[in-house]
């Protein structure tokens, strides 16, 4: 292992001497992209030192016991030995776990988009506590988001919610959330006391940056029209709300939910941006996907990932056949947990493919 972040301290010692150098800051990608791989390396550089001491505290207890002659530095170093040698494991755990190559999507913000499939208006209400369960959980991380577009539910909720969530390593943390989520309960329409069964389509969009993906100003319709919904003076009166139509994949993006016509078609170029990366990225998972068969990142938006069931208090992940009675919490936006689970299963999944790394 020693070895492995040896190398791994020559490439931070060479990014950190490229990030100061003039023609690397003129250049906005590749400084940013520089940026992250120095900020994830600073990461692996503070576990080698703790490793660095701990192998040495070994080293070091042995040598003592192997003389021997002063008893009570012996039993000292035979207490240091112990402990290191208990410490040692996990830490070489944790970072065999950082040495898995890393995705660079994954430190991206997010689009994200809800929703309501089958089961009417009570789908449109469960879609409708999804985006409250996500914007709690994003609130708990220190996340922000912003509101892009939505369409409310005729009995409450949405049929549609796009949102942006900015932060640290948003979309490596929400990635998980991407598919169909159902919902299995009494609807407040329901007069019988009849179980239902609805669903809701999560979408998670990596935020794409104008150099991810270059969009030909001549393949975009644009059209501009009166905002609806609440809002206030401006609803209905100007035109505002901006829906942009990339004619050569047919993608639609609008935004409404600014006063400012600019504001809305910077928005609608964000979420336009993100939709034709994710496109690309749901190919290159579904071919990854099929490589390793994994069971947390399929690409398949149409699987159906979580089930919420309300009668018994649980909530089941059916990638990783995860079952937790805790519904309260988690539709209140403790899906921590959940996440936790997936991404170790994944981080699993990548250790294995690259075993032959350690």
């Amino acid at each position: 292992m020693i070895e492995k972040l040896n190398i791994v301290k020559q490439r931070f010692d060479e990014v950190n001497d490229l990030i100061i150098q003039p023609d690397v800051i003129s250049d906005q990608k590749r400084y940013i992209e520089l940026n992250k791989e120095y900020k994830d390396l600073k990461a692996l550089m503070d576990e080698r030192e703790k490793y660095m001491e701990l192998t040495n505290n070994i080293k070091e207890a042995e040598e003592i016991i192997s003389d021997g002659s002063d008893a009570e530095m012996t039993e000292m170093a035979k207490m240091q030995l112990e402990e290191a040698k208990e410490e040692l494991p996990k830490l070489e755990e944790k970072i065999r776990m950082m040495l898995v190559p890393k995705d660079p999507d994954d430190a991206k913000n997010v689009v994200m988009e809800i929703r309501a499939g089958t089961g009417g208006d009570e789908a449109s209400i469960f879609a409708g506590d999804l985006y409250r369960m996500y914007t709690k959980y994003i609130e708990s991380k220190g996340w922000k988001h912003n509101i892009v577009d939505f369409s409310e539910g005729t009995s409450g909720g949405f049929k549609e919610m796009i949102f942006e969530v900015t932060g640290e390593d948003v979309y490596g943390t929400l990635k998980f959330e991407a598919g169909v989520h159902r919902v299995q309960r009494v609807p407040q329409t329901e007069t019988q006391g009849r179980v239902h069964t609805s669903a809701a389509t999560v979408m998670v969009l990596p935020e794409a940056e104008e150099f991810d993906v270059e969009i030909d100003p001549k393949d975009v319709r644009i059209d501009y029209f009166c905002s609806s919904g609440p809002g206030g003076q401006s609803v209905n009166t100007t035109y505002s709300a901006v829906r942009l139509t990339h004619e050569p994949t047919g993608l639609v993006a609008q935004c409404q939910d600014q006063k400012s016509q600019h504001k809305n078609k910077e928005k609608a170029f964000r979420v336009l941006r993100s939709r034709l990366y994710e496109m690309e990225l749901a190919k290159k998972q579904e071919a990854d996907a099929a490589k390793r068969n994994s069971m947390v990142s399929s690409g398949d938006r149409s699987a159906k990932i979580r089930t919420y069931n309300y009668s018994q208090g649980r909530v089941t992940d059916h990638r990783i056949n995860l079952t937790l009675y805790d519904l309260g919490n988690i539709i209140n936006g403790d899906i921590q947990k959940i996440i936790d689970e997936l991404q170790l299963v994944e981080n699993t999944e990548k250790l294995k493919e690259n075993s032959d790394v350690f």
